[in-house]
């Protein structure tokens, strides 16, 4: 099973990461999120990954061409032009990078690697910007049990403000931040039949807008709870976030 990987968008609200390299390589315990996203899917056996490139894609596929020599001991014999590798750590990964244009829309990045989804019998999908304590094998049984073209994660973010208990105009309280102000949202993480592209008329598509929206409508997209941890990294606040979870050895989506 492949999974696909959303790394071409600008990043323009982490503008202070992403001048000088795409948001999914912008780094988290000194690994890109993009590392981190693989390293999720891997843990569940899904190791195949099309990963859909843009803004800054070279950066990208510079780093897994020497993703081997990074993650080994090497011994450089200089007078013979020789390398010795002495300790192997990289991934079973295999990584397709795909250019999808530097201003391709999230729908249009999906139907430009349509190409190598035509065998799969489902796929996942996902941005490469966001983390989650997502067990993946659970939400494929979930997907293969009812059937449909597509489910969605759904989660519960944290409020962005404390509530006031109120009884009339009386305040009688005070509520921290009430989990997802009573709403569900799109979590990024979707199990897909390759017949959604369909949907996809060109490069000017937004995945989240028309396709969505129709397979919705048509009764074919199913959300999936989730009720654990996830966190997009939109901002540098949440950089920092993901980050001091990571340090402080904290990190809900290592499982690994």
């Amino acid at each position: 099973m492949k999974a696909v990987i959303l790394a071409g968008g600008l990043g323009t609200r982490i503008s202070e990461e992403t001048g000088s390299r795409p948001k999914p390589m912008v780094e988290v315990g000194g690994r890109p999120i993009l590392w981190h996203i693989l390293k999720i899917y891997s843990t569940h056996g899904i190791r195949d990954f099309v990963v859909c490139c843009g803004y800054k894609g070279y950066i990208i596929k510079e780093y897994f061409a020497n993703y081997f020599l990074h993650m080994s001991d090497v011994t450089f014999d200089l007078s013979k032009n020789h390398m010795e590798v002495h300790q192997r750590n990289a991934e079973p990964w295999r990584v397709t990078l795909v250019d999808t244009g530097d201003h391709t829309l999230t729908g249009g990045r999906l139907k430009r690697v349509s190409q190598y989804l035509l065998e799969e019998e489902s796929f996942c999908f996902t941005y490469g910007d966001g983390l989650a304590d997502v067990d993946v094998t659970k939400q494929l049984d979930f997907h293969r049990a009812h059937g449909k073209l597509a489910t969605v994660m759904a989660v519960q973010p944290p409020g962005r403000f404390g509530a006031l208990d109120l009884k009339g105009n009386s305040v009688e309280g005070f509520i921290e931040k009430p989990q997802g102000d009573g709403g569900w949202v799109n979590a990024g993480f979707f199990i897909l039949h390759p017949k959604v592209i369909d949907l996809i008329k060109g490069d000017d598509t937004v995945w989240e807008a028309e396709p969505l929206r129709r397979l919705a409508t048509t009764g074919q997209l199913v959300a999936y709870s989730h009720h654990g941890f996830w966190q997009p990294m939109d901002t540098l606040r949440d950089k920092n976030h993901l980050e001091e979870l990571w340090l402080n050895n904290r990190a809900p989506w290592k499982s690994w």
